[in-house]
């Protein structure tokens, strides 16, 4: 097993110390080729639970009352932190929601991309620049060359996404954390892009992929858990069923939504 979570519960304390629960008694499994989509509304817990799996969750104010996360048998939440440093980049590899947020307004994209490569492989400055490059063609971004030597700014918002999306995966990561990494492209880069996942969980990595967009789910994920209120409410190892016959209330509402959208689409 590549990833099981086990009884999580993720919570944040306030400065008055009022502690709010993000994500109550979650159980996740996730294996090698699989790609599990986690599914909710905003506020459900779905980013709370999938950051908390590279911690990327800032502690304080977060914190976890209960559960483990094991990825390869290792937990992830006693990991010392040098330890974890070497896991996020290489055996993790992360997509955000928003590159603006994560990616350095003072360094340009192929820097960026080149000190990933060199911060977790042993390989020439040369080496990694042509990594680089290859995949923000991968991504599907025009003139690598040219890009390469752009700031954040100097991107479009889509570029910027994808971008990021290079980052991720150019290092072959053992699991992808995908957090909503398709929001801001277009449909034609955007199949483009979850054809380059499909590629990367066949090649025996697993994704996490987190998504309010169930026609993503559909593209993309082997097996799915829909979450609200910090809970998750439903899983599927057979998405195909859960469009056609959901069991939770909850799920029939987003599955009855998604089909509503795509007739009006």
């Amino acid at each position: 097993m590549l990833l099981k979570i086990e009884d999580l519960c993720v919570s944040f304390r306030n400065d008055d110390g009022e502690v709010n629960a993000a994500a109550v008694d979650v159980n996740l499994t996730l294996d090698r080729g699989e790609v599990l989509g986690i599914v909710g509304e905003s506020g459900s817990g779905k980013s709370s639970v999938s950051m908390s799996v590279a911690r990327l969750l800032p502690s304080p104010p977060a914190f976890y009352p209960k559960g483990r996360i094991l990825l390869d048998g290792e937990d992830m939440l006693t990991l010392p932190l040098p330890a974890l440093r070497k896991i996020r980049g290489k055996k993790i590899g992360v997509i955000f929601q928003d590159p603006m947020g994560s990616l350095s307004p003072l360094h340009r994209i192929g820097a960026q991309l080149v000190e990933t490569v060199l911060l977790h492989e042993d390989v020439s400055k040369k080496a990694a620049e042509e990594l680089a490059l290859e995949w923000l063609g991968k991504v599907g971004i025009p003139d690598p060359a040219v890009r390469a030597r752009a700031y954040p700014h100097e991107l479009s918002g889509g570029m910027q996404q994808r971008v990021m999306i290079a980052m991720g995966l150019m290092l072959g990561p053992d699991l992808v954390i995908a957090d909503e990494p398709t929001t801001a492209l277009d449909v034609t880069i955007q199949a483009q892009v979850l054809r380059l996942m499909r590629e990367l969980h066949r090649a025996n990595s697993g994704v996490l992929l987190i998504t309010h967009d169930l026609g993503v789910v559909s593209q993309m994920a082997t097996k799915l858990a829909v979450m609200k209120d910090g809970r998750v409410v439903e899983t599927s190892d057979d998405p195909v069923k859960f469009f056609t016959e959901p069991t939770h209330p909850y799920s029939k509402g987003l599955v009855r939504e998604a089909r509503k959208m795509e007739l009006e689409s």
